[in-house]
């Protein structure tokens, strides 16, 4: 880019009320906030006085506390709303692969399951039988596993009965578990925030798998890294699943999810 193009100073340094006031889990006292924002009350309040005007904050007329405005809330939601997560998570996923020299897969849910629709290839040789438009199996893959253990329960069903039906009745592929087993593979899942594969379902071929969230906490996408076992640390504390979770974090915090790092040792 050029020349910095000229801005309005006033509106920029009437911003650092709106930011602060952001930063903030309560409502503010005038004080507090023009401290905040690095000015006097007495040249915070006219800025103010005009956000009130606009809807970017209102106070309460009881405590003279001041919050965001219903504006701003519309305007944050239309920007959520605006936004693309495979948009978002795309430069990230190229990011992730160049940082841990591995394949990175970017994942949705489609109309029949966990379908893949970005692949960043690495350096590594590896036969990783996967391409952009892949279907993956729900419970076999560590992509397919983030969906099973995030989404809605009659979701998931619906989406393995149809699965079952494209593939036939007497389909006896994949792995076979029990009710027991499903529910405690998906409940680490959830607990950790990652899951793994080691050589399963292929052989020679390691993978992490993670979940992003959208502001409504719903899961929106699954990234999941993969390579060659010989250098493909699957250690819960692995500098892969380090940069993995940092990689997913990142683009659910740009999405509007608010949660606390969830512990996956």
């Amino acid at each position: 880019m050029g020349k910095a193009s000229r801005g309005i100073q006033s509106i920029e340094v009437g911003g650092q009320l709106l930011r602060a006031l952001a930063r903030s889990n309560e409502p503010m006292m005038l004080r507090d906030l023009a401290r905040e924002a690095g000015m006097t009350p007495a040249k915070a309040h006219p800025y103010l006085v005009s956000f009130l005007r606009l809807g970017l904050i209102e106070q309460d007329t009881a405590t003279g506390h001041y919050d965001i405005g219903a504006f701003a809330l519309e305007l944050g939601l239309i920007g959520l709303h605006r936004l693309s997560a495979v948009r978002v998570a795309t430069p990230k996923i190229a990011a992730l692969a160049r940082e841990i020299n591995h394949a990175v897969s970017l994942s949705v849910w489609g109309t029949h399951g966990p379908t893949v629709v970005r692949l960043e290839e690495s350096s590594h040789p590896a036969h990783i039988v996967m391409r952009v438009g892949s279907v993956m199996a729900m419970l076999e893959t560590a992509t397919g596993r983030i969906f099973a253990a995030f989404l809605p329960p009659n979701v998931v069903k619906a989406a393995q009965d149809i699965r079952l039906d494209r593939l036939g009745v007497g389909y006896s592929g994949g792995k076979s578990m029990d009710n027991a087993e499903v529910n405690a593979t998906l409940a680490d899942v959830r607990k950790r925030g990652i899951t793994r594969a080691i050589g399963d379902p292929l052989p020679g071929v390691n993978a992490f798998a993670a979940p992003v969230f959208d502001h409504s906490g719903a899961v929106v996408l699954s990234i999941t890294a993969m390579g060659p076992a010989s250098t493909f640390n699957t250690d819960w504390n692995s500098p892969i699943a380090k940069a993995l979770l940092d990689c997913t974090h990142a683009i659910s915090q740009r999405l509007g999810h608010v949660s606390p790092r969830q512990s996956h040792g």
